[in-house]
């Protein structure tokens, strides 16, 4: 029995480009062995499809070398053989791209790579390793999940003409939402979410997966607010204004639908999209439904493309106004959401040509207005309601009027 390190580790650590948020992502293969060995060993079998066990010790993923041989639709669609005979290079030959197909021994230090990996990683190109790269769609997805990450690597022509066959025979349609999601979910925290995008659109992925995101581009708006013009463009601006930010995921996937409704705009009304706020709820809750999107991201999407408009407007706000848009926002039981709402429009604001550094005001404005109704005596105010006479809603009336009137100051000494 033998087990070598392979896998994305390896790859990164090959790059110099170890990145802390992955420092215990280590996968094993192990050749030469079975499922009783590895249990009379002392790892714990946790795979139910493939031969996986975890490390007494490291709790790390070892897997059995193994073969695949297409059996049926999607990622699942597989026949796996596990076996002792099963050699290193056998495994390695069923991964995707040949940067991930190099295996390292960790007694050693020898790499092994028979695909010529590290070429592929000096030539910075993300290739396929073989032609069964089309029979599990999830790796077009991870591939436009690592050309977000390796924002200096390049598609090589040969592998993007894969993705659109794969596209055109329908094998994307057999992806079940909880993959897809993983792979964008993950695809958005990297540092050019904008390449994800912008190659599932061109292997046309884009248009079966999320075709409200994919119909915004060519979609003109009004050069005034928008430089750039095109919404696909501002979209792609936005996702990376997120990531220069360091935005959370559900920041991010906000961004990522805080503008559908423009994709159903009558042309004839083209560069203004009156109402589009109000179609964007409707896409991204059905885009949110589709792929089974965590709740916290559904929400905060959901406010944001109904609110955004408005929380670019409210320089302009007076106390009242600010008030109700705070009660919208739901922001004095959930200011955190709040925050990340305002950091959302942030982004939105900076996604636009020539304005990518300019300060947005509304964001610290809206903070201290939300901070100052929130420092209010409620409790205080409440239990003097109460002993002057009111009841029920009068008495929220006055917590409420207190609460303008601290917003009121604030804004006064800002």
């Amino acid at each position: 029995m033998k087990a070598y390190q392979v896998g994305g580790a390896v790859r990164d650590r090959l790059l110099g480009r170890q990145d802390a948020r992955r420092s215990g992502d280590r996968d094993w293969v192990v050749v030469g062995s079975t499922p009783e060995a590895m249990v009379e060993a002392g790892f714990t079998p946790v795979g139910r499809d493939f031969p996986v066990f975890l490390h007494p010790q490291t709790r790390e993923e070892y897997a059995l070398a193994r073969t695949e041989r297409k059996s049926g639709r999607g990622y699942q669609g597989f026949t796996v053989m596990a076996s002792p005979e099963v050699t290193l290079e056998q495994d390695l030959a069923r991964r995707d791209l040949t940067i991930n197909a190099i295996a390292e021994d960790p007694d050693t230090g020898a790499l092994v790579d028979p695909f010529d990996g590290r070429r592929d990683l000096r030539l910075k190109v993300l290739r396929h390793v073989g032609p069964a790269f089309v029979e599990d769609p999830v790796r077009l997805l991870r591939l436009a999940r690592l050309a977000a990450r390796f924002a200096d690597f390049s598609v090589a022509p040969e592998t993007e003409a894969l993705l659109a066959q794969m596209v055109d025979s329908g094998e994307i349609d057999a992806l079940v939402p909880e993959r897809v999601w993983q792979e964008l979910s993950r695809g958005l925290m990297e540092d050019r979410p904008d390449r994800m995008f912008e190659l599932l659109r061109r292997c046309g992925a884009l248009k079966r997966l999320l075709p409200e995101v994919d119909r915004l581009w060519g979609v003109p708006q009004p050069a005034q607010h928008h430089p750039e013009i095109d919404t696909g463009v501002h979209l792609m601006m936005v996702l990376v204004a997120a990531a220069r930010l360091d935005a959370p995921l559900p920041v991010r996937y906000a961004c990522l639908c805080h503008d559908l409704g423009k994709g159903t705009t009558d042309p004839a009304d083209w560069p203004r999209h009156v109402a589009h706020e109000a179609r964007s709820v409707k896409l991204a809750r059905r885009v949110g439904e589709r792929w089974r999107v965590p709740g916290d991201c559904r929400e905060l999407a959901e406010v944001v493309a109904r609110e955004h408009g408005n929380i670019h407007r409210s320089s302009g706000f007076d106390a009242g106004a600010v008030m109700r848009l705070l009660e919208r926002c739901d922001a004095l039981r959930r200011p955190q959401r709040f925050q990340e709402l305002l950091l959302a429009c942030e982004c939105d604001a900076r996604g636009r040509l020539g304005l990518e550094q300019a300060p947005y005001p509304q964001r610290p404005r809206l903070a201290a207005a939300l901070a100052a109704a929130l420092a209010a005596p409620a409790q205080a105010v409440a239990e003097q309601a109460a002993a002057d006479g009111l009841a029920g809603p009068a008495i929220g009336g006055r917590v409420r009027e207190a609460r303008v009137a601290a917003i009121a100051a604030q804004l006064a000494s800002a």
